[in-house]
């Protein structure tokens, strides 16, 4: 079995596509995919599910979704104002490792570092369970350099392994920033980019995903992107 998490500097910044890009390459390329989302959050705001995002996408159809909350916020206090238990992440990752001979992607929610429970168990920790590395996915703009170092600051401290920096939504019409942050985000990670996906990626039909999904992850992930 082969596990990736997928998580990301913040909300809204593409994880979910990102999941679905990986979903969809490595689907085409004959693998058996599962993906795993340990908690969805926001189900009261009417938007789309997060594992129907990726099977509408990808295809994928071998879907786990482990925890449902209505308040659009971070799994533990999304948990604490329904009334109910929180996910179990130690539980979750006994789940994950039961889906043998099978590549599994877990998309977690938010940030690497929020909080799924009153301990302080983040999806960092489910990572280190599960002994997986982290595909960290960032925003294009303002804001994206310090909120990429510091992830990546954690992920080392934690002694956690970084499988690429992807970003999750490169605008239609990118400006001055996102032009300069191609460079300086390849300084903060010490390399080439692992991906980027571009705006409105997720309206896509599915044939026209997977194309999009190929071309804007890197060749360690089953694409042809080239670095940025």
């Amino acid at each position: 079995m082969s596990v990736l998490v997928v998580s990301g500097t913040g909300t809204g910044i593409g994880k979910t596509i990102v999941t679905a890009a990986l979903a969809a390459v490595w689907r085409a390329a004959g693998r058996n995919v599962s993906v795993v989302k340990p908690a969805q959050t926001g189900a009261s705001t009417g938007d789309e599910p997060d594992l129907d995002v990726v099977g509408r996408l990808s295809g994928v159809t071998d879907l786990h979704e482990l925890a449902r909350f209505a308040a659009p916020l971070s799994p533990e206090a999304a948990a604490r104002v329904s009334g109910r238990e929180p996910l179990d992440l130690s539980s979750a990752a006994g789940y994950i490792k039961d889906l043998a001979d099978r590549s599994v992607l877990v998309e977690g929610a938010g940030g690497l570092l929020v909080r799924y429970d009153p301990s302080g168990t983040t999806i960092a920790d489910l990572a280190a369970i599960l002994d997986a590395p982290v595909l960290l996915v960032t925003a294009a703009g303002l804001g994206t350099l310090n909120h990429t170092a510091a992830t990546l600051e954690a992920l080392r401290t934690r002694g956690l392994r970084c499988a690429g920096v992807v970003i999750g939504s490169w605008p239609r019409e990118p400006g001055l920033a996102e032009r300069e942050n191609l460079t300086d985000l390849r300084v903060v990670t010490g390399g080439p980019l692992a991906g980027m996906l571009p705006e409105g990626a997720g309206a896509l039909p599915p044939e026209r995903f997977a194309e999009v999904a190929r071309a804007g992850l890197a060749p360690g992930f089953g694409g042809t992107f080239s670095g940025g």
